[in-house]
């Protein structure tokens, strides 16, 4: 197949995968006893996946928009930083594949569903999600952390902290404590690394096939740091990750290793489940600011006069508008919407999706501005140039000169203003959750987590660990964020690729 025909033909394999994506996601529930129940984000979600999909193939018939990206991933720490985002998208993505379970057959009835949701990653974290305990607990502890009255057999009674029901069981002294998390943790590691090892296998051999190697000597290779990208520091990366992973699973099996909260839940359980809710805000608000932000701000600059003048009034008011004010009303108004119209929905979990839905959305309404200003000036520089006056001389449309010309030359602006944004969607939904003003309270989100921290640290005993998780998963995730971003402006901002030559 010619090249060119090889670029016509570039949405031919994403399409395939799409499609069986699409078949594995609607026709697997059904074999397995179970209806799948997508909620309005999930869909999204999916779409959102299909659209980077499609973009990753179209990059691969595109080397000068390749070459950026390559520039990307060979920076170390943004490499380093991808993987860490790849696992946090993993858990995401386990997190919205939702059905719903069928409840005990009657004789003579069809078969009946529950009301409630349940994730693929809710069935993967069976142990840690159905393990409660009465109320608090502190990490890797064998014993509440409130005393209860116990009733002796003689007939009297003292306080005394009680035993938990699903942590330390076989352990009876601190001595079978040591040896057990020892031999928990070795277990832990060694399982990261033979998960890690078939995940790694299969990409280390198509990987040798395609370079025409053995896979001994790409292993060499990879450890001698000889390949383009970076690998090794990415092999090790998700070897740390792994390990870690490892451990805590391991060590979680019989302990509650982050503490357990008020109502008994296990805290590693809600803070790895509270990634999807940091994703969904980070991702799909992108999807709402986008379109206006482009379209807005090209046209602004490109057509100026009235058009310019309509649109900086726009976005200058909207600027004019305390943020968290308008966050607030719109939030109260959908809450009032959902009190009012009980019946069209389902489950409470559909209901906390349509606020966590609305908050995206308004997200995206008030954070568009600020790209749209960007793109506005941009576009009036490059309104000037010579090629765009050739254009209008040959009496080139101005929609086509827009698609054309402009567009392709302010997208490096686009990519690094949503990685860099992406960091502080993050930090927004714990901030508005923290003032009441975020997703829904029934929803697990590092918000949720912080905003009920308030009353744990000042209780005595202090309960700290809530608090801790949910800031070390969202320090993370930021911090990988932040990393990468830098990495894409770096490789993207032709100031900068000009400076370095």
């Amino acid at each position: 197949m010619s090249v060119n025909a090889h670029r016509r033909a570039w949405y031919l394999r994403p399409l395939l995968l799409v499609a069986v994506m699409l078949v594995l996601l609607n026709g697997l529930p059904p074999l397995f006893g179970v209806r799948a129940a997508y909620l309005v984000t999930d869909k999204l979600i999916f779409l959102l996946l299909t659209m980077v999909i499609f973009f990753v193939a179209w990059l691969r018939t595109r080397p000068d928009q390749l070459g950026p990206w390559i520039e990307v991933f060979r920076n170390h720490r943004a490499m380093a930083s991808a993987v860490v985002l790849l696992c946090y998208v993993a858990v995401g993505l386990l997190d919205s594949i939702h059905f719903r379970e069928p409840l005990p057959a009657v004789d003579g009835k069809p078969v009946q569903y529950s009301v409630r949701e349940t994730s693929l990653f809710d069935v993967l974290m069976t142990p840690f999600r159905t393990r409660t305990e009465k109320s608090y607990s502190a990490p890797m502890a064998r014993y509440a952390l409130s005393k209860e009255i116990r009733y002796l057999p003689d007939g009297t009674s003292r306080r005394e902290y009680p035993r938990l029901r699903h942590a330390g069981i076989g352990v009876n002294d601190a001595h079978d404590l040591l040896i057990d998390i020892g031999w928990r943790t070795a277990w832990g590691m060694l399982a990261g690394i033979i998960v890690l090892m078939a995940l790694v296998l299969p990409l280390l051999v198509a990987g040798a096939r395609r370079s025409g190697m053995r896979v001994a000597g790409l292993w060499r290779e990879i450890m001698a740091a000889r390949t383009t990208l970076p690998w090794r520091t990415a092999l090790m990366t998700a070897l740390v990750l792994f390990v870690g992973i490892g451990i805590l699973v391991s060590l979680g099996m019989n302990y509650h290793v982050l503490g357990t909260d008020k109502v008994g839940n296990d805290v590693f359980y809600l803070a790895t489940k509270s990634i999807r809710t940091g994703l969904v805000i980070g991702t799909l608000t992108t999807l709402v600011m986008l379109p206006f932000a482009i379209l807005l701000g090209i046209a602004a600059g490109y057509f100026r006069g009235w058009v310019d003048d309509v649109i900086q009034y726009l976005y200058t008011t909207l600027n004019s508008i305390p943020g968290v004010l308008l966050i607030a009303a719109a939030i109260l108004s959908i809450q009032v919407y959902i009190s009012n119209h009980q019946a069209s929905f389902a489950t409470a979990s559909a209901q906390a999706d349509l606020r966590l839905l609305a908050l995206c959305v308004i997200l995206g309404i008030t954070s568009w501005t600020g790209l749209c200003r960007l793109l506005r000036g941009e576009t009036l520089k490059l309104r000037e140039h010579d090629y765009i006056t050739a254009a209008l001389s040959f009496g080139v449309r101005p929609f086509r000169i827009l698609r054309q010309h402009v567009l392709p030359n302010v997208m490096h602006i686009v990519l690094i203003v949503i990685v860099l944004d992406f960091s502080g969607l993050v930090l927004a939904e714990a901030v508005l959750s923290y003032v009441g003003v975020g997703v829904d309270p029934s929803t697990v989100s590092w918000g949720n987590m912080i905003n009920n921290a308030r009353f744990e640290m000042g209780r005595e005993p202090m309960v700290w660990w809530t608090l801790v998780a949910a800031f070390v998963f969202m320090f993370m995730l930021v911090l990988a964020a932040n990393l990468f971003a830098d990495a894409v402006r770096d490789a993207f901002d032709p100031r900068l690729r000009d400076g370095s030559r």
